[in-house]
C-alpha cells in the first residue's frame, strides 16, 4: 500500500512538471520570451513580477489573458505591450494561468 501511495504522488509530481514546462514552452513559442525573462525585467517585467503584482487578486488570470491578446500601456512603464493576434483565447488564459503559478 505504502509503495502504491508513493508512486502516486511520484507520478502527480512529474504529470505537474510536465504540465509546467508545456506551459514554459507556449511562453516561448508564443513570443512572450522575446520581451519578458521568467526571473528579471527585459524589455517587460519579469513573469515573477508579474505573478507577484496580481497574487491573490480575484478574477487575476482573466485580466491577464485580456492584456495577453489586446496588448497593455502604462502598467510597468512607457513601453507599451503590442497585442498577441497569434495567441488564441484559449492559449492566453493558459498562459496567465502559468504566469500567476510563478514564485
Amino acid at each position: 500500500m505504502k509503495k502504491v501511495l508513493i508512486g502516486a504522488v511520484a507520478a502527480s509530481a512529474f504529470f505537474l512538471a510536465g504540465v509546467a514546462q508545456a506551459d514554459a514552452d507556449l511562453a516561448k513559442n508564443s513570443g512572450c520570451l522575446n520581451c519578458h525573462n521568467v526571473d528579471t525585467k527585459l524589455v517587460g517585467p519579469s513573469l515573477k513580477d508579474i505573478s507577484a503584482k496580481y497574487a491573490g487578486q480575484d478574477g487575476a488570470a482573466e485580466m491577464l489573458a485580456e492584456k495577453i491578446l489586446k496588448g497593455s500601456n502604462g502598467v510597468w512603464g512607457p513601453i507599451p505591450m503590442p497585442p498577441n493576434a497569434n495567441v488564441s483565447p484559449e492559449n492566453a488564459k493558459v498562459l496567465a494561468d502559468f504566469i500567476l503559478t510563478l514564485k
